[in-house]
């Protein structure tokens, strides 16, 4: 059985070449790493030609740039893994063996954690440990082939919003869905308040088009009522708690600027690297 990860990126110089190491070096002997591209203008290409099998580019957001992946991958499953990811080295192989025991499954999740630098990071350490079995909030990233593309694929029109959207799609499509042990960890650098709310209000317009479209259960995975289900972990853990809490309403205020301007029709900002 043949991996793709497939990993689309745009000036991700800073996590890149730890992101490829990690894929290259999977414990499973049949791995293919698939990069696309729009538009770097640092030293991604570079580090994506000398760790990747196949380099593509895609000029559209990560959305198209997945699907585009998917058409220049040649695996039978399909892995997508953001360029600022880390995947642990038995993840594929526990991939093959869960889609091997299992053939009834169609996607799985893999688990994710954080690390990064600072008081912020360690808080989204916290809430991503919080995350972690919330059907509402994780989503599959791995696909048998005929199943991502008997979906159509990633929306194009999300680029925030559309893990879920493919995950819901996905199940009402009565795709079966399991998860692997191994964890993917997100690189979170140093969290910056500032870029942290540009970011978001450049994917509120999206969040707005993909609650506008979805089902109420799509309104609940944005209440994040998870982060209150551990309370006993919070109180352990309170300057965090209370620093998450404080990064979570910059998030929100971003996001619900971002909405208020697609529904008001002011243009979108460009991309928050």
């Amino acid at each position: 059985m043949r991996i793709s990860f497939v990993v689309p990126t745009r000036n991700s110089g800073r996590t890149l070449e730890t992101c490829l190491r990690s894929l290259r070096s999977q414990t499973h002997d049949d791995v293919e790493i698939v990069v696309v591209d729009n538009a770097s203008t640092d030293h991604t290409v570079d580090i994506a030609r000398r760790h990747a099998d196949r380099l593509a580019t895609c000029t559209r957001e990560r959305s198209a740039q997945r699907n585009e992946g998917t058409a220049y991958s040649t695996g039978d499953v399909v892995v997508f893994v953001d360029s600022d990811m880390v995947v642990e080295p038995h993840v594929a192989t526990q991939v093959k063996e869960t889609f091997d025991a299992e053939p009834g499954l169609g996607a799985l999740v893999i688990p994710e954690r954080s690390f990064g630098e600072g008081f912020l990071a360690r808080c989204r350490v916290l809430e991503k440990d919080l995350y972690v079995g919330d059907v509402d909030v994780e989503a599959p990233r791995a696909f048998r082939r005929p199943v991502i593309e008997a979906l159509g694929g990633w929306d194009e029109s999300l680029c925030a919003g559309e893990d879920w959207d493919l995950a819901e799609r996905a199940v009402a499509a009565g795709v079966g869905v399991g998860r692997v042990p191994g964890w993917i960890w997100h690189d979170e650098g140093r969290i910056r308040l500032r870029v942290t709310f540009a970011k978001k209000r450049y994917y509120g317009h999206w969040v707005d088009r993909y609650l506008r479209a979805e089902s109420g259960r799509s309104r609940r995975r944005f209440a994040r009522t998870s982060l209150l289900r551990r309370p006993a972990r919070l109180a352990r853990h309170p300057l965090l708690a209370l620093g998450m809490v404080g990064l979570k309403g910059v998030e929100v205020a971003g996001l619900v600027l971002g909405m208020r301007d697609s529904r008001r029709g002011v243009p979108q900002p460009g991309a928050v690297s």
